[in-house]
């Protein structure tokens, strides 16, 4: 890849720059936000590296233009309860002019939009401040709902049709806290306090903030990995990158006014604390045991600022559990010791299942791999007791050879990637020889990664067990198990992202960017669409919600010419009767049927558009939710002779529908399951061999 122009090098091609920008006329309370020149510098920066090195790079013309516009507007009112639509129509005069003004270094009308949105949020910020001193005023038994899913709403034809918009918002927060049990005096004083520190926030917009929104809208319209690093954003990246500076292991996005968890690193300490889930959004962040902080509308790198802190600290999160149905607010607080992660916590572990099939005990391998890791350092050092995935799943697959095991099953669940090196490196383990997987650059050129030594270390029978959040290099290893037909892949259709990033400094702040695409060697992307497994379990959570596919301009599902030929596949003679014998096993199996009706109950509840704002109605479906809730509960509990609860708040907090954390790995039901669909394909092999 070219080496970026120096900053002084662009500024002598662009030539003619002023020394100062000067912005149209905007809102005269941030008349002080203007794009100054090192952020013009890197706009055309960024213009040049996009055109030049993004995998696909698509034209920046008009109908790039449109996406951007549509992007920013997206970005900066959501859930279309800010803009009027008078605003919009005078936006709308730039929709075709965006490839333009970035080509040109013009920031002025990414800048007067944003302005125009802090205007307007002021105004929304002071009416709600307004609604709350009338608490006591607020009348829940009028029968009026309130659209929550405003994505596509008509924009407001006027300031009277947002008051109205924003006197139901006001409403429905006051009554989600009702419902949590809290006062009118508690309420009062917490969104008053949430407003006003909103307000406050506004008032600290920078230059940078500006600039950072209006460029990352357009860099995102290339593909959600595709993104500005502001030079405060770009060193929280490196800190990150470095663990330097502890948190808690958590990868976090914003949603709305929300910060969501997306995914919990292996071993990190909100994954330990079994207390936090992907899809979990954080509403309150507390140091130790000082008051909790509010966070609800804060910037998501403000939110990460806040949690980060020394090791050996303590921070409080105040979570609303994605299980929530989507009308209750109810939260949580979780205590967590920030800590490093450390290696050997996510080191792969060994354990062996014992399963009752045909009159007999069955020993079964499983080894855990939380994620692909390499100690760099000591490989770099030429230390022989380097630590690494591959090398520790030889050491394990030996062990369990000598325990007379009869099959393994590779449990990948949560695994969300790590070092591609490994990956190739563990499929190694597990073929003769030949690619592991393909690399197609933006220029065309497909580098092949291959298994250079002839032998597999293990030849026995073997099975993959993913999930939605089995992710990347998880995803070339599973991927390559099924194309060389090694392993059975059971479990959840996996996560989907099959893009490579780099990242290219500018004259100020950096450049994520997509630059090339995994291929399978079957040449089929693990891009989108992810690894499908050949006996799939339900899901654990929603995939529309969770996964690649859920993500704005996830770049698409594609193929290239394969890199080995089909070979005889063993499985695919069987594949029909082991999905029967799976199906019939697991129809009235707890755990399974479970999972299948807690995932078809939050499906129902998502597609719920409003809410009513009437008190007795929503404390009622409230009601016949937990009622619904609680009964999926104590069917399970019952199938499994455990006490039935009174109430829902009863259940403990580890995940109740795989197990995954239980001491024993029998109680695992999906890791059993994947156990007895191997040894099914082994009974069915001999009777077809002996014949």
């Amino acid at each position: 890849m070219q080496r970026l122009l120096p900053a002084t090098a662009l500024a002598l091609l662009v030539g003619l720059l002023p020394a100062t920008v000067s912005a149209k006329t905007g809102p005269e309370n941030w008349d002080y936000l203007l794009p100054d020149r090192d952020q013009v510098i890197a706009s055309l920066n960024v213009v040049e590296l996009l055109n030049r090195h993004h995998y696909n790079k698509p034209p920046l013309d008009d109908a790039r233009s449109r996406k951007i516009y549509e992007s920013y507007l997206t970005l900066l009112d959501p859930a279309r309860s800010y803009f009027t639509a008078a605003d919009i129509a005078e936006f709308d005069r730039w929709h075709d002019q965006f490839d333009d003004f970035l080509k040109s270094g013009d920031l002025d009308p990414g800048f007067a939009m944003y302005k125009r949105q802090l205007v307007r949020v002021q105004e929304r910020l002071n009416y709600a401040l307004q609604q709350i001193q009338a608490i006591d005023k607020i009348d829940f038994t009028l029968d009026e709902s309130l659209l929550v899913d405003r994505k596509n709403a008509p924009w407001a034809q006027d300031r009277a049709e947002l008051d109205d918009l924003w006197r139901k918002r006001v409403k429905d927060e006051v009554l989600r806290l009702k419902l949590t049990g809290k006062d009118n005096k508690d309420i009062q004083a917490l969104l008053t306090k949430r407003y006003k520190n909103q307000l406050a926030r506004l008032d600290q917009t920078s230059s940078e903030d500006v600039f950072q929104a209006y460029l990352n809208a357009f860099a995102q319209t290339y593909d959600p990995h595709t993104n500005y690093l502001s030079p405060d954003n770009a060193e929280n990246f490196d800190i990150n990158m470095s663990l330097s500076l502890e948190g808690i292991g958590a990868v976090l996005r914003s949603d709305n006014e929300y910060v969501k968890v997306v995914s919990l690193v292996p071993a990190g300490p909100a994954e330990k604390s079994k207390a936090i889930a992907p899809a979990d959004k954080i509403v309150g962040v507390a140091q130790g045991d000082k008051d909790m902080v509010d966070v609800i509308g804060w910037r998501l790198e403000e939110v990460v600022k806040l949690i980060r802190g020394a090791k050996g600290s303590k921070v409080r999160l105040e979570i609303i559990p994605a299980s929530n149905p989507a009308n209750d607010q109810t939260s949580k607080v979780v205590t967590i010791t920030r800590e490093a992660v450390k290696l050997e916590e996510q080191a792969a572990q060994k354990n062996v299942i014992k399963i009752n099939e045909d009159g007999r005990e069955h020993r079964l391998g499983v080894i855990k791999i939380p994620a692909f890791y390499l100690d760099f350092k000591a490989y770099r050092a030429g230390n022989p007791d380097y630590k690494s995935t591959t090398r520790d799943v030889r050491r394990l697959i030996t062990e369990l050879q000598k325990e007379n095991v009869e099959g393994i099953v590779l449990d990948l669940r949560d695994n969300g990637g790590g070092s591609l090196q490994e990956a190739t490196e563990l499929t190694s383990l597990f073929i003769d020889k030949g690619p592991t997987v393909l690399v197609r650059n933006s220029d065309g050129r497909v580098d092949v990664l291959a298994d250079e030594d002839s032998g597999a270390f293990y030849k026995g029978p073997l099975a993959v067990l993913v999930d939605r959040l089995s992710a990347s290099a998880s995803e070339i290893f599973a991927g390559a198990m099924q194309d060389y037909h090694r392993a059975l892949i059971v479990g959840g259709q996996t996560f989907g992202k099959g893009t490579v990033q780099t990242i290219q400094e500018l004259n100020h702040g950096e450049l994520k960017l997509t630059l090339a695409k995994f291929y399978r060697v079957s040449g089929q992307s693990t891009q989108h669409q992810g690894v499908l497994p050949d006996i799939a379990y339900p899901s654990i959570v929603d995939t529309k919600e969770i996964g690649e596919s859920s993500l704005p301009e996830a770049m698409p599902w594609d193929s290239i010419r394969a890199a080995i030929k089909p070979a005889s596949d063993p499985f695919k003679p069987y594949l029909d009767e082991l999905k029967a014998k799976h199906d019939a096993r697991t129809a009235n199996n707890p755990d399974f049927v479970y999972t299948r009706d807690r995932l078809a109950l939050a499906q129902e509840l998502m597609k719920e558009k409003s809410i009513s704002l009437n008190e007795q109605a929503r404390r009622a479906q409230r009601s016949d939710i937990e009622k619904r809730q609680l009964a999926l509960e104590n069917a399970k509990r019952q199938a499994k002779g455990q006490e039935p609860l009174k109430e829902i708040k009863e259940e403990d907090e580890d995940n109740p529908t795989t197990d995954k954390d239980k001491s024993k790995p029998e109680d695992d039901a999906y890791l059993t399951e994947s156990g007895r669909i191997l040894l099914d394909y082994l009974s069915l092999h001999s009777q077809v061999a002996k014949h």
